[in-house]
C-alpha cells in the first residue's frame, strides 16, 4: 500500500526520536491508529479520558525535556483537554498537541464534532496551525517541534485533517530535512554580568530566589555554587505551585519555599537587601487582592531569564539579565570569585553559616511539632508527609497535588535532595497530578515515582489509573483523604466569607457517600490498601516502592480546616 499523509507524520516523529503517542482515539484519529498497528517505533499509550492523556504526555516530557506527543479526538476531546493544556502553558512543556480534524469537503456543512479548533488553543499556545496540505506536513512538524522546544518552551497545537492524513505521499517532492533544534544558550552581555556581580559583591543581606526552569536548563549545580560563594539563602516559588524545585533541600542554604501571599512574601523577604531572581516567574499570587507589595521597595532585584517578557514584568529591576539560566548563574559565580577580596570571602562564609544554622533550628523545631502530633487521629498533615519522608529513597521522584496538605513539609524537612526528582502543580488545572506521576514513571523506568494526591483532585483524572495497569506502571499513588475541597475552604475563610466564618460550606464537602478509592483501584485491576495511621502509612509506601507493579494507597487524614496554607 501506498504511504499517506498520517504515515509521513509518524516518521518524521519516529526520525526526531519521539517513542510515545498519548492518545483517546476518535472517528477523526482513526487514520493514525490503523498506521500505528503497522508502526513498531512508536507505542501509543492510551488513556479513557483526555485529562489523563495530557498530564501523563506532560509528565514524560518535563520528565525528559523531550518532546511530548498527544492526540486528541477533534473539538469535544481537546475541550475536555483544555485544562491540562493549560497547566502545559503555565509550566512551559514542551507538548506537541495534535488533534483529527473532519475531511475538509465536509467542514462548510459543520459536520458532526467539527469546530474551530486553532482559536481555542491560541491562548495557551506558543504555536497553532491546521496542516491544509500533506506536503506541508514535513515543513510544519519541523516548525512545530521547533517551537515547542527553543525557550521559553511550552506547548503547540496541529490540527490534522482527515483528508490529509488518508492523502497518498508517492510522487511527491518533500523536503525531509531532520527536525534540528538550535544551541538557545546565550550568556547574558558582559555589561549587566559586571553589574549584578558589583551589586552582589556590595550587598549586606543578599537572597536568591530560584524557580522551576533552574531545574529545567540543568542549572541546579551552578545556583548551589552561587549560593555557597554568596553565604546567601536559596528560597523557592510559591509553596507546592512551584513546580520543579530549584534547589537540593537538605542543603543548609535552603530556604524554603515561598506562601502565594503577598503580605507573607513581603514579611520572608525584608530584611534582605538584594535579591537575585532566577528560573521563575515573580510572582503568581493567589486569590486574596491584598495591597501590600510581595517585594519591599527598599530591597534592589537582579533578575535573570531567558524571556525578556519576565524582566520587570511585575516588579522592577536594578539590573536586567537576558540569557540562559545556567550560563548566567555560572558568569555571576565566576565574576564574583574573581574579584571577592579575602575578608569578602570570609564574611560570607559565615553569613552562609549563620544561616545553615538558622535552617537547622527550623527544621527542628518542625520536627517537634510533628512528634507533638503524633497521637491525633486520623494523621495530622505534617505527619502524613513526614510518614511519606521518611521512607523515600534518595533518588526518588515526588509529584504533589495535595495543596493543602503537602505545603512545603518534604522540602522544610529535608527529603528532597535531588531536586530533578519534584514535580509540584504550576497550573493548578485538577487531575493533572495521577497522570504527571504514570508519565515520569514512562520516562524514568529505574526510578521510583511517588504521587501524593488529593481525594478530590484525583477523581479529576481517576481513569488514569486503567492505563497504569493496563501499561503496568510501576508507581505509587499515595492520597491524602480529608473528604472535602479543603483549599476552597481555606479561602472561603480568608474572604471573610460569612457562611466560611459561621463554619458552613456549600459544595466542598465529599460526603453523603464518601468515595470507595480502593474499590475504584480494585475495579481496574490495581492493587489497593486503606491505612489511618503513619506507621502504615510508611509500611504500604515501601512495600509500594518494591513492586513492578502499582499501588495506590488512600490516607484518612484530619478533617480539621486551617486558615491558611501552612508554609512554616
Amino acid at each position: 500500500m501506498s504511504k499517506t499523509g498520517i504515515d509521513l507524520f509518524l516518521d518524521l516523529l519516529a526520525d526526531h526520536g519521539v517513542k510515545y503517542i498519548f492518545g483517546n482515539p476518535g472517528s477523526t484519529e482513526l487514520p493514525l491508529n490503523d498506521a500505528l498497528t503497522r508502526d513498531t517505533r512508536l507505542q501509543y499509550v492510551l488513556g479513557l479520558q483526555e485529562v489523563p492523556v495530557m498530564a501523563m504526555a506532560d509528565g514524560y516530557s518535563m520528565a525528559t525535556g523531550e518532546l511530548g506527543v498527544v492526540n486528541l479526538h477533534v473539538c469535544p476531546g481537546l475541550g475536555n483537554a483544555m485544562g491540562m493544556l493549560y497547566n502545559a502553558f503555565r509550566e512551559g512543556t514542551p507538548l506537541l498537541v495534535t488533534a483529527g480534524q473532519q475531511d475538509r469537503r465536509l467542514c462548510s456543512d459543520e459536520p458532526i464534532l467539527g469546530g474551530e479548533m486553532l482559536e481555542v488553543t491560541r491562548p495557551w499556545t506558543k504555536w497553532a496551525v491546521e496542516v491544509s496540505r500533506v506536503e506541508d506536513l514535513p515543513a510544519a512538524v519541523r516548525r512545530a517541534a521547533q517551537v515547542a522546544l527553543t525557550p521559553p518552551t511550552g506547548p503547540v497545537f496541529m490540527s490534522l485533517p482527515v483528508d490529509v492524513q488518508m492523502e497518498s505521499v508517492e510522487g511527491l517532492n518533500l523536503d525531509l530535512s531532520p527536525i534540528r533544534i538550535p544551541d538557545s544558550r546565550v550568556r547574558p552581555p558582559s555589561a549587566a554580568i559586571e553589574q549584578a556581580v558589583e551589586l552582589l559583591k556590595s550587598a549586606r543581606n543578599p537572597a536568591i530566589l530560584g524557580g522551576s526552569r533552574v531545574t529545567e536548563r540543568g542549572a541546579n549545580e551552578a545556583l548551589v555554587d552561587l549560593a555557597e560563594t554568596l553565604g546567601a539563602p536559596v528560597l523557592t516559588e510559591s509553596g507546592t505551585t512551584h513546580g520543579r524545585l530549584a534547589f537540593p533541600s537538605d542543603h543548609p542554604l535552603y530556604g524554603q519555599g515561598l506562601p502565594p501571599w503577598a503580605p507573607e512574601i513581603h514579611e520572608r523577604l525584608k530584611d534582605f537587601d538584594v535579591i537575585f531572581v532566577t528560573g521563575m516567574d515573580l510572582f503568581r499570587l493567589y486569590i486574596y487582592y491584598e495591597p501590600d507589595q510581595a517585594i519591599p521597595e527598599h530591597v534592589q532585584l537582579i533578575h535573570l531569564d531567558e524571556s525578556p517578557r519576565e524582566i520587570g514584568k511585575n516588579f522592577p529591576v536594578e539590573v536586567g539579565l537576558i540569557g540562559d539560566t545556567r550560563e548566567g548563574i555560572e558568569a555571576i559565580t565566576a565574576g564574583l570569585r574573581t574579584t571577592l577580596g579575602a575578608e569578602q570571602i570570609i564574611a560570607n562564609k559565615n553569613r552562609g553559616q549563620a544561616w545553615a544554622s538558622k535552617h537547622s533550628q527550623a527544621r527542628e523545631n518542625l520536627r517537634l511539632q510533628i512528634d507533638s502530633q503524633r497521637e491525633q487521629s486520623p494523621m495530622s498533615p505534617l505527619c502524613f508527609m513526614e510518614a511519606i519522608g521518611r521512607v523515600l529513597p534518595e533518588k526518588v521522584a515526588v509529584v504533589e497535588e495535595a495543596v493543602t496538605t503537602t505545603n512545603t513539609t518534604l522540602e522544610r524537612l529535608g527529603y528532597l535532595k535531588d531536586p530533578t526528582g519534584y514535580f509540584g502543580h504550576r497550573g493548578w488545572g485538577l487531575g493533572w497530578g495521577l497522570g504527571v506521576t504514570l508519565g515520569a514513571q514512562l520516562a524514568w523506568p529505574d526510578r521510583n515515582v511517588l504521587g501524593v494526591l488529593g481525594e478530590g483532585a484525583i477523581m479529576y483524572g481517576i481513569q488514569g489509573l486503567w492505563s497504569a495497569v493496563k501499561y503496568q506502571i510501576p508507581a505509587t499513588i499515595v492520597v491524602a483523604n480529608n473528604a472535602q475541597y479543603n483549599i476552597l475552604k481555606i479561602c472561603a475563610q480568608g474572604m471573610q466569607l460569612p457562611g466560611a466564618l459561621a463554619g458552613k460550606y456549600e459544595g466542598m464537602d465529599l460526603v453523603g457517600p464518601e468515595y470507595d478509592l480502593v474499590t475504584m483501584a480494585n475495579a481496574m485491576g490495581m492493587k489497593a490498601v486503606r491505612v489511618s495511621t503513619a506507621d502504615d502509612l510508611s509500611d504500604a509506601i515501601k512495600e509500594s516502592l518494591s513492586m513492578s507493579e502499582p499501588m495506590l494507597i488512600d490516607s484518612s487524614i484530619s478533617r480539621e480546616t486551617g486558615e491558611k496554607l501552612n508554609y512554616g
